[in-house]
């Protein structure tokens, strides 16, 4: 009877591929992993990591302004661009020592080198084949830049923490939540910011009052707007980059970042001559149980194009282990996922949007709050906060819980284990709060908003 050398064979050592890898080892099966990056994928070495860091970056440069109402009477220090960039670099290669740890740790096979798809059994790295009973496909995503003149003049998230000297100016391409926190980020570290935007409203698929919002409150932090744009054109000059708009404006900046949304890391895989059906953005397809169109093949994360997070990554392989090498109990439910969008101000956001709700439950009842946060009353910052609840009047239960304010985040992953649980309307009416902070509005709201 053949013996394939591996039972699992991950291509990809992301959040989800050193999840499933190391789960899977753990009952004993016969795991390995290729990964010809550093390890950790997007997340730890270019995504939410990195730029949560940079984010308290540009939290400290709104700080120091704000502290002189409390009595802290100083300059603003400057920023040390380099240092930034080093002390990150170091803790981004902790993170990577770690997850080599893990591996070890786990007795999980790594191959340092990237993998291709040769059969339905049979993958190929650095030249040599390997057999495995399943391959797992957990390469992630990769940033999209639109075919313009001058594109190779512009850069992407996955250089944006890197560059030589700091971007006195910056134009960001783009809408989503990549885009406007690349734009609060560099505000907050003292850039001038351009955001380029499409269409007439960041963040398209939130809640229409937190998008609304927020771009009030980005533009309080200094980020200008042009809607309803695009940047058609890029041009070196000897004083920058020079961008042609749609509408005929133009304008100079140092750099150009593009965060035009990202796209599935499926090219010269292998996965088309292996027989993989793959979408129309090159996604893999799966079913309910992360398994490909060739039986034998299974893909989760980014590269399936559900829902682009850590967290559900880290889950759906979790889930994958559990239905391969488990007892088959576990199912993936991407009802009520929280997330968070590091603007300045942060939003935090679970469950469905106001429109959503309307569209499922018909007659809902919505309550919101916009105050200005007690630290602002001395701080001097015009900065506000905004809290939203939708709730199905049929079942009183929550069913949207959206925020703008600091640290939006934090407080809205508590709110989701309620809400995951059912929490009604009445069970946070019943809810002390905690006095004084934000959070406690939540508990508050009382009066429905007019429709």
């Amino acid at each position: 009877m053949f013996q394939y050398q591996y039972d699992l064979f991950v291509i990809g050592a992301g959040s989800g591929g050193v999840r499933a890898s190391r789960m899977a080892a753990a009952t004993g099966a016969r795991v390995a992993v290729a990964e010809g990056s550093a390890m950790g994928g997007t997340c730890v070495n270019l995504g939410c990591i990195p730029k949560k860091l940079y984010a308290y970056a540009a939290e400290y440069g709104h700080g120091f302004e704000e502290a002189q109402g409390f009595g802290w009477q100083s300059e603003r220090p400057a920023l040390d661009w380099g240092k930034l960039k080093s002390n990150r670099a170091n803790e981004i290669g902790r993170l990577n020592g770690i997850y080599d740890g893990l591996m070890d740790g786990a007795k999980v096979s790594v191959y340092r080198d990237f993998a291709r798809i040769k059969d339905a059994h049979t993958v190929s790295v650095g030249g040599q084949d390997i057999s495995a009973e399943r391959i797992l496909v957990a390469v992630g995503g990769w940033p999209y830049v639109p075919q313009i003149p001058g594109r190779e003049l512009a850069i992407t998230s996955n250089e944006i923490f890197d560059l030589a000297t700091f971007p006195q100016r910056l134009a960001v391409v783009g809408g989503g939540y990549i885009a406007s926190e690349f734009a609060s980020i560099f505000a907050g570290l003292g850039s001038q910011v351009v955001q380029i935007y499409r269409k007439e409203k960041l963040l398209r698929g939130f809640d229409d009052d937190i998008r609304g919002f927020v771009t009030n409150e980005m533009a309080k932090a200094g980020v200008e707007f042009r809607f309803n744009n695009n940047v058609t054109a890029i041009e070196q000059t000897p004083n920058g980059l020079l961008l042609q708009l749609e509408d005929g404006e133009q304008l100079e900046v140092d750099q150009v970042l593009f965060a035009t949304g990202r796209v599935p890391r499926t090219h010269d895989l292998g996965l088309v001559e292996a027989g993989v059906e793959l979408d129309r953005h090159g996604a893999i397809v799966v079913n309910d149980h992360f398994q490909s169109s060739v039986p034998s093949i299974y893909a989760l994360g980014d590269v399936i194009n559900r829902f682009q997070l850590t967290p559900v990554a880290l889950a759906e392989a979790m889930t994958l282990v559990n239905q391969l090498f488990g007892d088959g109990s576990r199912t993936m439910d991407y009802e009520y996922i929280p997330t968070a969008v590091f603007t300045h101000p942060n939003i935090g956001t679970v469950g469905l949007t106001e429109a959503e709700a309307r569209d499922k439950y018909g007659e809902v009842i919505v309550f919101k709050s916009e105050f200005r946060a007690l630290k602002h009353t001395l701080s001097g910052s015009q900065e506000r906060t905004f809290m939203k609840l939708v709730v199905d009047k049929a079942s009183d239960r929550v069913v949207g819980l959206h925020m703008v304010g600091a640290e939006a985040g934090e407080i809205t992953q508590g709110f989701a284990v309620a809400m995951k649980a059912g929490a009604t309307k009445a069970a946070f009416d019943a809810t002390i709060g905690i006095h004084p902070t934000a959070a406690e509005e939540f508990v508050t709201m009382r009066t429905p908003a007019k429709a």
